[in-house]
């Protein structure tokens, strides 16, 4: 399977951060890649940072103007593209949620966004409706997709219930970064531990990860903090949690890498975690907290 990643910088301008788009997903497509994966809330800022109704404006309708203008690319360039909407299913009603496009143009399904975060800049329980599509993977004539979308990725049970219902990938789109009030050192711990819990999932359930995040800075329309520097980093990871292509940190770039599929048979015949899991002592973790 030959991916791309494209890890962008966005204004406040849609149409432009749109057109960019479509720049480098011909570029990528050019370079041979069949799976294209764009990053959380691709089409405009990361609006999360303050609570505005007027937001809500931003938000559109699957099918709608995305599905249609990234589909007609899909189908021109045979392409199977993840995205990432602000999602209006129905007045007061909005979801944080990928969709993705089969090569020729159509929805090959939907995940929306089951954890949501609420955090000082990172408010998207004002926003978002918890999803309620459940872990499901979405078939594609590339394989078998496990889409998930960043808050998500700290969880390894979302994880483990995409590979247990066949997912060949992980797939993270992504918005984090640091706040500028953060030390170096407490900078590089976050998103050191960003990219080991999802290296870890790699490994947990014996199939590659591709992370996909926002680069650039993005200002607090409030000014109450000193707004985000999304930390870019988007990588992909092997079956062992091995990290084979990585992206900078502080620009704009378009990662094309052929992944290996058949290795993950191979890994789980080496570390048969499915077979020697007690499925029969894990009822507890249905629990929020166990005394």
């Amino acid at each position: 399977m030959k991916i791309a990643l494209i890890q962008q910088s966005n204004t406040a301008n849609i149409a432009e951060n749109i057109n960019k788009l479509e720049k480098n997903i011909r570029e990528t497509a050019s370079q041979g890649a069949k799976l294209i994966v764009l990053q959380e809330i691709h089409n405009g800022l990361y609006f999360c940072q303050t609570e505005d109704v007027s937001v809500f404006d931003q938000a559109e309708t699957i099918p709608g103007p995305s599905t249609e203008r990234f589909g007609k690319l899909a189908k021109e360039l045979g392409l199977v593209i993840v995205l990432s909407l602000f999602e209006k299913r129905a007045p007061g009603l909005y979801h944080n949620t990928a969709v993705v496009l089969e090569k020729d143009g159509s929805i090959a399904g939907m995940y929306r966004k089951m954890h949501i975060p609420d955090d000082p800049a990172y408010y998207e329980k004002f926003y978002f409706t918890p999803g309620d599509l459940g872990f499901e993977p979405i078939q594609t004539s590339v394989g078998k997709l496990g889409v998930l979308i960043c808050w998500d990725q700290w969880y390894p049970e979302a994880a483990r219930l995409m590979a247990m219902s066949g997912a060949e990938v992980l797939i993270y789109p992504t918005a984090i970064g640091w706040e500028s009030s953060d030390t170096d050192e407490e900078k590089e711990r976050q998103r050191t531990a960003w990219v080991t819990i999802q290296r870890s999932h790699a490994v947990a359930n014996g199939i590659p990860v591709i992370s996909c995040n926002r680069v650039g800075y993005e200002a607090d329309p409030s000014g109450i903090t000193k707004g985000i520097q999304f930390w870019g980093t988007s990588f992909i990871a092997g079956p062992q949690g091995e990290i084979v292509a990585q992206t900078a940190d502080n620009k704009d770039e378009n990662l094309v890498f052929e992944l290996d599929l058949k290795r993950t048979e191979t890994v789980r015949r080496w570390w048969p975690f499915f077979r020697d899991r007690r499925i029969d002592a894990y009822d507890d973790l249905m629990k929020r907290w166990r005394k």
